[in-house]
């Protein structure tokens, strides 16, 4: 049992990935508080209560949980919810944030809500449980951070909300990886890939689908998304990074799905130009250059139009049929 002794909060742990992470945790040794507030895929209120089931799990199995079914998006519940730890368990040793939601909109189409309704949830959600669980773990001198961010973060046709978010999380992940490490807390982020309610829709899977006819996809790559790719192939790397063995990996970004994971690199220079005398480019010596030095070799996300028009035009048809 890796985790023996030590206590975690794990958001979104009602279904798919946070309840295969928090499953994990416990059988690993670790006490859990289980976030879930219930809320259908798109944040609508719901009468479910999927913490309960998962803590019943837990329970049933030797380990020790407890529910919680406040949103990550209220700063002050955020609070709560690791003092809820503290005073369950003396500690906070694991924060993992999983919880999300998604509303899937054209930038044109995408209200304010729909944009503010994501980024509160997932960025903000985050930022939330990290602020106030790294002043307990400071105190502790010890924390492992565990930050779900998406491939999305490259850019997502019809998930500019969702998108913006998780490229946010990365950079938070980041920061918080350089502020706090002096203080024996370690920060990363999992970009997954597994079959969830999120993914499994009609939409997703066209989306794939547009993707591949696009080009944006191999043969392979596609191939891969129609295998069953279960959240039980994310817990492990989770897990993992919550021991005590993991304290040199910090502030890194992996992509985790069913047999692959890899690492991620960002902030490297790649190509660049370099001018003497003043340092200054003139436009025209820019028109001249940029194409054949820093644009070299690099295909530009104009492919990404054919998709963008196939979705458009499919809710223009479902929209005239309504």
């Amino acid at each position: 049992m890796h985790l023996k002794g030590k206590s975690a909060v794990v958001t979104g742990a009602g279904r798919g990935i946070g309840r295969a992470i928090a499953l994990l945790l416990a059988q690993e040794g670790a006490s859990v508080i289980v976030v879930d507030p219930g809320v259908g895929r798109s944040g609508e209120p719901t009468e479910e209560r999927p913490a309960d089931d998962v803590v019943s799990e837990i329970v049933a199995a030797g380990g020790k949980a407890q529910a919680n079914y406040d949103s990550v998006s209220d700063y002050l519940k955020a609070g709560l919810m690791i003092k809820q730890c503290v005073d369950a368990y003396g500690k906070i040793d694991i924060l993992v944030n999983v919880a999300g939601n998604l509303r899937e909109r054209m930038i044109w189409n995408m209200s304010e809500d729909d944009f503010d309704s994501v980024v509160s949830v997932h960025l903000k959600g985050h930022w939330n449980l990290c602020h106030h669980a790294v002043k307990y773990m400071r105190q502790a001198g010890y924390g492992r951070i565990i930050n779900f961010s998406s491939d999305a973060f490259k850019g997502s046709v019809g998930q500019c909300n969702y998108s913006a978010s998780k490229a946010g999380i990365i950079a938070l992940t980041r920061s918080i990886a350089k502020e706090t490490y002096k203080n024996g807390i370690t920060a990363n982020a999992i970009c997954p890939s597994a079959d969830t309610r999120m993914t499994l829709t009609d939409t997703v899977k066209e989306n794939r689908r547009r993707k591949f006819e696009a080009g944006l996809l191999t043969k392979e790559q596609y191939a891969l998304t129609l295998v069953h790719r279960g959240p039980e192939y994310i817990a492990p790397m989770v897990a993992y990074l919550a021991t005590d063995e993991a304290d040199t990996v910090n502030g890194q970004v992996f992509h985790v799905e069913r047999g692959r994971i890899n690492t991620y690199h960002f902030g490297e220079e790649y190509k660049f130009l370099h001018k003497g005398d003043d340092g200054m480019f003139t436009v025209d010596e820019l028109i001249e250059t940029v194409p054949a030095s820093l644009m070299s070799g690099i295909v530009p996300v104009a492919p990404i139009v054919k998709m963008a028009d196939a979705v458009s035009s499919n809710a223009a048809k479902k929209e005239s049929a309504n």
